[in-house]
């Protein structure tokens, strides 16, 4: 028998502190994390971790780190109960300073398709109530997922379609999300979505052809980019930086990015990450994302940009992220 390989050490939670690293100078507007989700990863590798509560953990891990504002996302069936009592946190600026920091939290709720299959009127009546919340900005995620098909893919669409009337009937912006189904997304947003209404496709890695055609349909689209850019595995993403880039999709003399950056925490830690943390070993990987890691995605999104020879920095492509978030989001 062979010896039992070594499981490497747990990194030591300071790492998440990003301390060594120098800190934005750009607002950090994270428009996609899982914060509940977050926290609880945090908690699950670090059993023992300083921060108790998911105020503690924004408190200390974004400390220092210009951010903002965060768009929380809920997509689970049934709804998770906590959603109120983060919301309810954020109602006045008082309690935004004391729980959050005077970070900005706001947030949507939609049921992602891999729990279509568990969407029914219950679910829909706490979706429509949370939209009353002040700090609702969307509904969201929803969309098609042909990749794992946890729900059939009927019952996908018919929920998909069943949520994009209401979102449109209240007038609430959409975060979509689509993998590996281009067509039947495509189909449904052009036929079911006002050519003028404000959509999100988060995460975006299918192809540039479906991204413009997307774009060119809806002036008020944007591309979400999360930390999956920087991976090898994923080139579409890079491909549509490069588009959008290009003379043919802007008509100033110089490009606007279309873009809005988002982490999907706790989820995609970016991989160029790592050039800026030398103190760690090279086979050493962070065990989660947070929102303070969102400037690693907007530098290597400014790498993309300059291959076009058009001139940019990370906290440019910051910049005009923050705006599209504000014209999105209204945040």
């Amino acid at each position: 028998m062979g010896k039992n390989k070594k499981r490497p050490a747990l990194l030591d939670e300071s790492h998440l502190l990003l301390s060594t690293t120098q800190a934005s100078a750009a607002p950090i507007v994270d428009t996609h994390t899982h914060l509940l989700s977050t926290f609880s990863a945090y908690r699950e590798k670090y059993t023992s971790g300083k921060f108790e509560n998911v105020f503690d953990f924004v408190r200390g891990v974004y400390n220092g780190r210009t951010v903002e504002a965060i768009v929380d996302v809920y997509c689970e069936a049934p709804v998770q109960a906590k959603w109120r009592e983060l919301a309810d946190s954020a109602l006045t600026s008082e309690s935004r300073q004391e729980k959050w920091n005077g970070i900005e939290y706001w947030f949507v709720m939609g049921v992602h398709p891999h729990e279509a299959k568990d969407y029914n009127d219950s679910v829909e009546a706490e979706l429509l109530e949370a939209m009353a919340h002040p700090r609702n900005v969307g509904w969201g995620e929803i969309g098609l997922d042909y990749h794992y098909d946890l729900s059939v893919r009927d019952v996908q669409q018919q929920v998909f379609v069943r949520q994009l009337q209401h979102a449109v009937r209240l007038g609430k912006p959409l975060t979509i999300h689509t993998r590996e189904a281009e067509e039947d997304t495509e189909r449904i947003l052009k036929e079911v979505v006002p050519k003028d209404h404000k959509i999100h496709i988060h995460c975006f890695t299918d192809s540039p052809e479906f991204a413009k055609r997307l774009l060119d349909h809806f002036p008020n689209l944007y591309i979400g980019i999360t930390g999956v850019i920087t991976y090898a595995t994923n080139l579409n993403t890079s491909a549509v930086i490069r588009h959008l880039c290009s003379p043919s999709s802007h008509e100033a003399s110089e490009p606007h990015l279309r873009i809005l950056l988002e982490t999907d925490a706790p989820f995609m830690v970016p991989g160029n990450i790592y050039k800026s943390l030398p103190e760690l070993k090279s086979s050493t990987r962070l065990p989660l994302c947070h929102t303070a890691m969102l400037p690693w995605t907007a530098e290597f999104v400014a790498n993309v940009v300059g291959e076009t020879g058009v001139q940019y920095d990370g906290e440019r492509v910051m910049r005009e992220a923050r705006e599209n978030a504000r014209k999105m989001y209204n945040v």
